[in-house]
């Protein structure tokens, strides 16, 4: 089973308009609401094909009861603490063309009573956990010690999914896996990673510094892993692209899908990207299922090393 712990989770709430004018009056060609939440999501991917999961999250107020009832529409068995104050929500926007605006909401301040709380909601359900999954940003009031807590108490597989201060506390703790995007691989080495040689020599310092497999996605340039016995990178096309939101998650989801079954690491990459892939074809932060990523070609022929990445 791989377990997901999402310490600051949201209602998504993604809108699609024809084109987003700012400082106007924009209207919603479609509206939609989903549990969300990088852990949320990606419990919500492996639910959607087949995989035993278990969501653990805070929960607050009278959203917080929505997310709990999105999360039993969607069978996705979860473990909700309660919190004093309320579950956030995020918005994004979206064009036809998937570009994304997104507008995320702080989260509700969790004490430490309600930390202690979930951490041991954590130790208690993963004894047969094959990964646990540490996914999003740390709620006003958690230490950034917090994720590196949770990994040197936890005698299995981790992943690692954040950002900030918290990522870089989580990664100095060594989990077994961590997927940051180009843009927190740069936060966490310290400098700007241009082209596909510098992420590559990036995630090679940090395997170096005890991080078993990193894990980079890299948007519509694909996603690249690397781990101590080498590199692989893999890539696909989506011909009409309808939202980026949790493409990431899914991509994740996919991942631990396949090491959970024992597959290679350049096979489980090519089984992520399809799942990132087909993420990005759905609207607002929909999952894909089975038949969607079936339609999904990926290549994994590396292009050089020297090539720019997009902005």
């Amino acid at each position: 089973m791989i377990v997901t712990v999402t310490p600051n989770p949201s209602i998504d709430r993604t809108v699609t308009v024809e084109q987003l004018h700012i400082g106007e009056i924009n209207r919603a060609l479609l509206s939609r609401v989903d549990p969300g939440g990088k852990g949320v999501n990606v419990s919500r991917a492996l639910r959607a094909n087949g995989t035993d999961t278990l969501a653990i999250l805070p929960l607050g107020g009278p959203d917080g009861r929505l997310l709990a009832t999105l999360l039993d529409e969607a069978d996705v068995p979860h473990s909700g603490i309660e919190l004093a104050g309320a579950t956030r929500t995020n918005v994004a926007i979206v064009d036809p063309a998937g570009v994304t605006t997104k507008v995320n909401e702080p989260g509700p301040r969790l004490g430490v009573d309600e930390l202690d709380s979930l951490r041991s909601a954590i130790l208690s359900s993963t004894m047969e956990t094959d990964w646990l999954a540490l996914c999003g940003s740390l709620p006003p009031g958690a230490p950034d010690t917090w994720f590196a807590e949770v990994i040197r108490s936890h005698p299995g597989r981790v992943a690692v999914d954040a950002s900030g201060m918290g990522f870089r506390e989580a990664v100095a703790a060594g989990p077994d896996l961590i997927k940051p995007n180009r843009e927190e691989l740069e936060e966490l080495v310290g400098r700007e990673l241009p082209s596909l040689g510098d992420v590559l020599d990036a995630a090679s310092t940090v395997v170096a510094d005890g991080v078993a497999m990193v894990v980079v996605s890299l948007g519509s340039d694909g996603a690249l892993t690397v781990t101590s016995a080498g590199h692989w990178f893999a890539s696909a096309t989506v011909s009409a692209p309808l939202s980026t939101v949790g493409a990431g998650d899914c991509l994740l989801a996919g991942l631990l899908q396949a090491l959970e079954k024992g597959v290679s690491a350049p096979s489980a990459l090519t089984e992520a990207v399809a799942w990132g892939s087909a993420a990005v074809s759905l609207p607002g932060s929909q999952v894909p299922g089975p038949r969607d990523i079936s339609r999904i070609a990926v290549t994994t022929k590396c292009p050089p090393l020297t090539t720019q990445l997009a902005a």
